[in-house]
């Protein structure tokens, strides 16, 4: 989880990016105290989102035009204590609210306000007590705080807000659906051992109280291997519980579920390049399923404004339950497609994705960027038939160190329409979709 001092610089908030911001829960932190042994910092961030959607997919008639907002405020910490290492913690309250006719897909409907403790969490770092394993090789942690496996790809946060719309409000986390105000675990364990070079893994517990997610319970390990060309990792995960009052018969098969994924994430030792894959496999009483992806991209730094052009192909099973994926590298990871990912589905299950995607800095504070995406379902037989295809364009703007603005348009076409097997209602053609969102780090 990134961290941020009022003394960042302009390109570092642009290298984040907002959806950054979102996906890491971060907020900016103003120093308020410091010396040699203890700092402590204020953390604020406000984000709000302006939306509007020509087709719904939630069985209405006509669009929804609808806002969202919330206010990250806390307080961290660290305290050195001589040769035994350092504590940390941080404490922040998030307000958040949903204004108008609620999303798209009807699980806001407008009426959403709600202020709770998000992270709330304590930590002890070894600094130099454990040479063997480096500088602050052992690093234990508890509370309610986010936790992200690898990329993202199965557990990324516990992101998911939904609102009052679906199950009677029973699901109800307090608005800002698309803007996700909520990521932290509500309660966590985390030892990470060995740093972020060389090996180094981690023994994890965590535990929701989201209950779109059933309040699921669980364990994890990785290890990993960093150098230069990049990163491998393992993941293994366990599910412990899950909450039978919230549960669908599709999240039960979490309770005894055992997942395991190889990744791995770097240039391969080829300047300006990037790439990454994870194959990742659950074993659930209802049977085996699995999901992957592959991906590659280049930077053309000598090229004016750097464009940037990426593909990935992702395909998940039929029976693959998407866990707690989230946006975790920006727009497209792991919310494909801005209508696709968020209103109309697929939601990572069911689905093979191409996706290729371009972005280019004609300032330095300025990226200018399109996503196109082609789903398509893998079997009909007893789900929605979900193949479309999107393209996104967006610009992420830094006014200046407390100003982003982030302004995005959406073309969503999909094969079927509510009446024809899909879920789109008026019609399979084209929605046009667009948002503009307001970041203020302090």
């Amino acid at each position: 989880m990134e961290r941020f001092t009022r003394r960042n610089t302009l390109p570092t908030l642009i290298g984040l990016g907002l959806a950054g911001l979102m996906s890491a829960g971060s907020a900016q932190a103003i120093e308020l105290y410091s010396d040699e042994d203890t700092t402590l910092t204020g953390n604020f961030l406000a984000v709000y989102g302006h939306f509007n959607s020509r087709k719904n997919y939630d069985g209405t008639a006509g669009g929804s035009t609808w806002r969202e907002g919330f206010i990250k405020y806390g307080l961290s910490g660290t305290q050195g204590i001589g040769p035994f290492g350092s504590l940390y913690g941080t404490a922040n309250l998030v307000s958040s609210a949903t204004w108008g006719d609620g999303d798209a897909a009807g699980f806001t409907d407008g009426s959403e306000r709600t202020t709770k403790f998000d992270e709330a969490f304590v930590g002890w770092k070894s600094g130099d007590l454990f040479p063997v394993l480096g500088k602050d090789g052992v690093d234990l942690s508890w509370g309610r705080q986010i936790i992200t496996l690898g990329d993202g790809f199965i557990i990324n946060d516990d992101g998911l807000n939904l609102g009052k719309g679906p199950a009677d409000g029973d699901l109800n986390r307090g608005g800002a659906y698309y803007l996700a105000a909520r990521h932290a675990f509500d309660k966590t364990v985390a030892l990470r051992l060995g740093g972020k070079e060389g090996l180094h893994g981690s023994l994890l517990w965590f535990e929701s109280d989201n209950h779109a997610q059933a309040n699921t319970e669980m364990a994890a390990a990785t290890l990993e291997y960093t150098a230069a060309p990049g990163t491998l990792g393992l993941t293994w995960i366990h599910g412990l519980n899950v909450d039978e009052r919230y549960a669908s018969d599709f999240q039960r098969q979490r309770d005894g579920m055992n997942i395991y994924s190889l990744r791995g994430a770097g240039n391969a030792g080829i300047e300006n390049a990037h790439f990454s894959f994870e194959y990742a496999r659950q074993n659930k009483n209802a049977g085996d399923e699995n999901a992957w992806y592959l991906e590659g991209g280049y930077t053309f730094a000598d090229l004016p404004w750097s464009p940037d052009l990426t593909y990935r192909y992702s395909r998940y099973s039929e029976g693959w339950d998407s866990m707690f994926t989230g946006l975790n590298r920006g727009f497209g990871t792991w919310f494909q497609g801005e209508v696709a990912a968020n209103y109309s589905g697929p939601f990572n299950s069911n689905t093979g994705i191409h996706h290729v995607g371009l972005k280019v800095k004609p300032l330095e504070n300025l990226t200018l960027g399109a996503l196109f995406f082609d789903f398509k379902t893998l079997d009909t037989r007893a789900a929605l038939n979900l193949d479309g295809r999107e393209l996104d364009v967006y610009a992420e703007w830094a006014v200046n160190e407390h100003l982003i603005i982030t302004p995005l348009v959406g073309l969503y076409k999909p094969r079927k329409d509510q009446d024809t097997g899909g879920n789109q209602f008026g019609g399979n053609g084209s929605n046009l979709y667009s948002q503009v969102i307001v970041a203020v780090p302090f």
